[in-house]
């Protein structure tokens, strides 16, 4: 479980993020730790990635200036790959931030993972699938919210029961991950530890993927389990299962 102590290194792909959500990245982070290495990587003399001036100075993250030398090639991705590993071997962190859709960060998760160290993914849908199974964290931009925001995507509605008893990735995964939680043969398993699971197996598993704040609130508007709330909290049991909860 991440602590708030833990040292956080943030490293954001300018040229895949859209500066109207950094505020909302960063207040997420805060919640895994302290985000003690804040940088933006970039080609700054491009007019496109003028309007990341102000939020990099108003979150105080460090500009690292990429030049694209050859046409078609990603330098920006390189540099970012290369002061990762140098801070990775510092050992100094628990964690690291990578801000970005892009796959070519896929490999670097997985180096940084190998070493026992915490990856947070953060990136658009299109990220792909290889990307956001390589850490173990991964969520999506647009379920942060920030009052602020410019962006034109409006917040995302909470999909109905109906449809979320539809989705058969969702409801399987999650009966999998209750009856694997469960304790013995009573068929109650702690919420947060169903929480844990499905992110193990999904790392872009979140509630409000679906438009729900909290994982208690998915689950039960998907109506095909059982809630209680006990001393110690919530126990979740896949409907139709015998057992008086602990």
């Amino acid at each position: 479980m991440p602590q708030t102590n833990d040292l956080l290194a943030v490293l954001v792909d300018a040229d895949n993020v859209s500066p109207s959500r950094i505020g909302a990245v960063l207040a997420e982070i805060a919640q895994y730790g302290t985000a003690s290495v804040k940088r933006i990587y970039g080609d700054w003399t491009k007019s496109n990635l003028r309007s990341w001036k102000e939020p990099a100075a108003d979150h105080v993250i460090q500009p690292i200036q990429q030049f694209d030398n050859t046409a078609g090639k990603n330098a920006t991705d390189s540099a970012l790959i290369i002061d990762a590993m140098d801070l990775l071997y510092t050992r100094r962190f628990q964690g690291f931030c990578i801000v970005s859709s892009d796959s070519d960060f896929t490999r670097l998760a997985s180096r940084i993972r190998e070493e026992g160290v915490t990856v947070y993914g953060f990136g658009e849908r299109k990220t792909p699938e290889a990307f956001r199974n390589a850490c173990d964290q991964f969520t999506y931009l647009d379920v942060l919210e920030e009052s602020d925001t410019t962006d034109d995507e409006a917040p995302r509605t909470r999909v109905p029961g109906s449809k979320l008893r539809q989705d058969a990735k969702l409801v399987s995964s999650l009966r999998g991950a209750v009856e694997t939680a469960s304790d013995d043969d009573d068929g109650w398993a702690r919420l947060g530890a169903v929480g844990q699971l499905m992110r193990k197996q999904h790392p872009d598993f979140d509630s409000r993927n679906w438009g729900y704040a909290k994982l208690s609130d998915l689950v039960k508007a998907v109506g095909l389990f059982a809630l209680e709330t006990t001393p110690t909290g919530i126990v979740v049991r896949n409907n139709g299962t015998a057992g008086k909860k602990r």
